[in-house]
């Protein structure tokens, strides 16, 4: 049997602030929020009093994913279907970050939500 060892370096998040959900809905040339466009990244949702995330996902298209998919549902997201459906949307705040190494980030983030919470996040069936 071969053995093989993979070192993987670190990943330094840096966090955009939390953006209120209904912010995210206006077009960023008329006042709305700008969130990066055509990156890749990791983006979370939760309600803004709480800690416990309702989703953490990732996207090769930030702006794409967030404001188009999540938020304004004109695309496919389950995240986005479930949360816009039962929660109160009002309350939830979103942040990202860029990193070209989404799926490592976002797999340790579900890691360290489960740690926490005992689950993963409510709108997010697998890692």
């Amino acid at each position: 049997m071969a053995k093989e060892v993979i070192n993987i370096p670190p990943i330094v998040l840096e966090w955009s602030d939390w953006i209120p959900w209904d912010d995210l809905k206006a077009d960023a040339r008329y006042g709305g929020v700008k969130v990066p466009n055509g990156v890749p990244g990791v983006y979370e949702a939760k309600y803004g009093d709480s800690d416990e995330r309702l989703t953490i996902g990732e996207t090769g298209d930030l702006r794409r994913r967030i404001k188009e998919h999540l938020v304004r549902g004109k695309g496919r997201s389950t995240s986005g279907e479930g949360i816009r459906a039962q929660e109160d949307v009002s309350k939830i705040v979103v942040r990202w970050v860029i990193t070209d190494r989404r799926a490592v980030a976002q797999a340790a983030l579900h890691e360290r939500h489960v740690e926490r919470f005992g689950r993963l996040p409510k709108y997010v069936k697998r890692t």
